[in-house]
């Protein structure tokens, strides 16, 4: 089976020539070299055998059981977790396998189609959602060795069954049928996540669960092509997500890293957890308390990787601040107010998200505002 690379397609020279192109050639399967606008800094090349990351996985069924003593331990690692690099596992989500499964199948038999199918759902210029390769167009350099399928979510309506029929045709009604149901379940788990971070911060299971409920959120399928030099390319370069959560799950491919204590860390996958991670929306509902995790992908040269990424958003009219309780004397407010789309324009203006992104976006929108 021919695997698609993501450096066949056409790309701009840079964000602001958008009618000027660059033609890509992809590399054979025998070529010592990929092309320049894929190969990384030597400060920011990856290291293809890093430290396993040790954290214990936490048990949501115990979390959900309401036992006071497994309750009150659960919340103390998530704290933990959150307050050092925002990142953590959950099993026993009571997420049906079978579902997982046919998600992954998707995702093989979308990327592994003839790229004019995939044109159908191209993303156009200015939007979030749609198919994508390596975001070229948008950026010019360090382009991440990966093709993405991206779509709307939001609950009380069909929006990804939508999509798909409306997009692809009535073949790819069975696409949006399945990816619909996922999305269902990952808002619920996220919407129980959102419990535990409430209680984590000590501000109630409600608190962030309700502001959630009408959440507007965008599923990522993330497909990672074989690389012959994966020493010089990522799949994904190091950035924190712009969103408040991110409810991953990978196949059995390694290539997930998280940065911690200075270094990079991998993080093996575990067939029956979720990784989780704070994004930038919620480190500023927790007025920084909880962390926008540090994270990267690296890529291989023998095997493609898949994820499914479950971006949690607020409603767009939700003004996000954070509960009372988290703005002290001690920890006073850390960012002004703001809603969501005004944090992801600021993201699309600008290069990739880092940790410093909260902050500048916090200047940004005073100079906007004056």
């Amino acid at each position: 089976m021919l695997i698609p690379h993501p450096s066949m397609l056409l790309a701009s020279q840079n964000t602001n020539m958008e009618g000027q192109q660059l033609n890509l050639e992809g590399p054979s399967p025998n070529q010592s070299n990929i092309p320049s606008e894929f190969v990384w800094p030597d400060n920011e090349k990856p290291c293809l055998e890093p430290p396993k990351l040790k954290i214990p996985p936490i048990d949501m069924k115990g979390f959900l059981s309401g036992d006071p003593e497994t309750v009150s331990a659960i919340c103390a690692e998530v704290n933990e977790a959150c307050r050092k690099h925002g990142f953590f596992l959950v099993v026993n989500h009571g997420v049906d396998k079978k579902l997982i499964d046919q998600a992954h199948k998707l995702i093989d038999t979308f990327f592994c189609m003839e790229l004019p199918e995939k044109q159908k759902l191209q993303r156009k210029l200015g939007e979030h959602c749609g198919y994508a390769n390596s975001f070229i167009g948008r950026f010019s350099s360090k382009l991440p060795w990966k093709e993405t399928l991206s779509f709307h979510y939001s609950p009380d309506n069909k929006t990804v069954e939508d999509y798909f029929l409306n997009s692809m045709g009535e073949e790819f009604r069975h696409f949006g049928s399945l990816f619909q149901e996922y999305c269902e379940v990952m808002s619920n788990l996220s919407l129980e996540i959102m419990e535990l971070l409430g209680m984590s911060l000590g501000v109630g299971r409600e608190c962030f669960r309700d502001f959630f409920e009408k959440n507007e959120s965008v599923m990522r399928l993330n497909y990672y092509p074989p690389c012959q030099k994966p020493e010089l390319a990522l799949g994904t370069g190091p950035h924190c997500d712009p969103t408040s959560l991110t409810v991953l799950h990978q196949d059995q491919v390694e290539g997930l890293q998280v940065f911690v204590d200075g270094r990079w860390c991998s993080v093996a996958p575990k067939e029956d957890a979720f990784v989780v991670n704070i994004g930038d929306t919620f480190m500023a509902l927790s007025n920084g308390i909880f962390k926008s995790c540090l994270h990267r992908a690296v890529v291989n040269n023998k095997i493609v990787r898949k994820s499914l990424a479950f971006f949690l958003c607020p409603n767009k009219d939700k003004v996000v601040t954070p509960p009372k309780d988290l703005i002290t004397m001690e920890n006073p407010k850390k960012y002004p107010d703001f809603t969501w789309p005004s944090l992801l324009e600021f993201t699309q203006l600008h290069y990739r998200s880092d940790p410093e992104t909260l902050d500048a976006f916090a200047k940004w929108l005073l100079e906007k505002n004056k």
